[in-house]
């Protein structure tokens, strides 16, 4: 079988599986059952400093994005740091290594962005034989209105200042994590690498406001008639995630850095998508939180089976995999041709590829008087819209023709072939020219 054994940034995990720090993490009882159900290593829920008490809501802390079968598409939090005492975190982290010593224990910490702060907490932090530290520059509400959280992620500079406090403070793994709500994840990544980070860990969650009441005239979630923005995950996100951890894999000046990845990871599958694309583990809150700690027996299960089905041995096969066919556009290739073709068995004919084609796309699909779709491939641009309306699986496909080939059903050319790359349109060196 796959050896799902893993070695992050020098920390050993039994498997790639991590507990992201969040709610699940927040103290020894939770965590000695994610552990008891089989998850290779836990990030404990952000620790801080004595000073202006961390007080969250005793209203409800949730919002959320449901698809239409009521299955939890993404979740909105308002939920602050750890508001239990520091030293009983660190004795229950203490206890927790001592009687799991083969797992991951890594500390989230956050404090006020001054170096006596973080010089004076990590030392404490690293006498419970933590693994390693994560630094939360992530958290996008309540923390960063402190000057803490996002509020430094968004600063490269303070970014790299604060690794660089952390690292003249421990000999341990120092991971960043970085948020999301930045326009350029490469800036604040690249900060962390020069402050000497070991790894980061993205991304963190989105800042929302998932709805509104209607009622009440204030956001969800609603407390006494206020709402605020909070930070948004779940399979929802999963898509900036892997872009984002993607760009950090495949830029020259952070490429080799490594990364923990977090973002709507909720099956086996999930998880290879992030390796595939550069992640050397990841994490999970959202899934955990929907379906409980023992829905990591499916994730370590599926993907040591994939695994095996697919000829990998060990995780760190796996890991940047698919970097090297991720491009920017202007490289993709025209050459390159697919239509669409409706399986006639398959099709139920409720004719939603043919409205989403003819209303709001090409017009390249017929319907005769007894509701059978075809497609125009001439006009047909294989947009794959008519693919993703569909509400059967594969009856709707995509097939490859050959530049130049002539429709049978037409006797048109099916499109334009470029003889070469420089008359191709997309050649930088003919855009530049033009």
């Amino acid at each position: 079988m796959a050896d799902l054994t893993s070695s992050f940034c020098g920390i050993k995990s039994p498997n790639p599986f991590w507990l992201a720090s969040a709610p699940p993490t927040d103290k020894e009882y939770n965590v000695r059952r994610a552990f008891e159900a089989g998850w290779g290593g836990v990030v404990w829920k952000t620790l801080g400093v004595e000073g202006p008490p961390i007080v969250n809501v005793n209203g409800p802390r949730y919002g959320a994005i449901w698809g239409a079968d009521r299955r939890l598409l993404g979740l909105n939090n308002i939920e602050l740091i750890t508001d239990r005492p520091l030293e009983i975190n660190l004795k229950e982290m203490k206890q927790i290594k001592k009687d799991f010593p083969d797992r991951a224990l890594v500390a989230s910490v956050m404090v006020p962005c001054e170096e006596m702060y973080w010089k004076d907490i990590i030392p404490q932090i690293a006498e419970t034989g933590v693994d390693g530290f994560e630094l939360n520059f992530g958290c996008p509400h309540g923390m960063s209105e402190r000057g803490m959280g996002s509020a430094v992620g968004q600063v490269p500079e303070y970014i790299e200042m604060v690794t660089r406090w952390c690292k003249e403070s421990t000999d341990l793994p120092v991971i960043v994590k970085l948020t999301p709500n930045i326009t350029n994840i490469i800036y604040p990544a690249t900060a962390a690498k020069n402050g000497g980070a070991d790894a980061v860990s993205l991304i963190n969650t989105i800042s929302s406001i998932v709805s509104v009441d209607l009622e009440n005239m204030a956001p969800n979630p609603t407390i006494d008639g206020k709402g605020t923005a909070g930070g948004y995950c779940g399979p929802a996100v999963k898509p900036i995630a892997l872009n984002m951890v993607a760009q950090i894999a495949r830029t020259d000046v952070t490429a080799g850095l490594p990364i923990s990845g977090i973002g709507g990871i909720t099956t086996w599958r999930d998880a290879a998508e992030f390796m595939a694309l550069g992640a050397g583990n990841v994490q999970v809150c959202t899934a955990a939180m929907t379906y409980g700690f023992n829905i990591i027996n499916e994730m370590t299960s599926g993907l040591s089976s994939w695994m095996d089905e697919n000829g990998y041995t060990s995780v760190d096969q796996l890991v940047g995999k698919a970097v090297p066919n991720v491009t920017d556009w202007q490289y993709l290739n025209l050459n390159y041709i697919t239509k669409a073709r409706i399986d006639q068995e398959k099709c139920i004919g409720c004719g939603r590829c043919y409205a989403a084609c003819e209303d709001t796309s090409h017009q390249a699909i017929t319907m005769s008087e007894d509701r059978v779709f075809d497609v125009k491939d001439d006009e047909c641009v294989a947009c794959n819209l008519c693919v993703n309306t569909c509400p059967v699986d594969d009856c709707i496909t995509m097939v490859q023709l050959l530049p130049g080939q002539i429709d049978e059903r037409t006797g048109q050319v099916v499109a334009e072939e470029y003889g070469n790359w420089t008359e191709h349109p997309n050649n930088p060196s003919k855009v530049a020219a033009e």
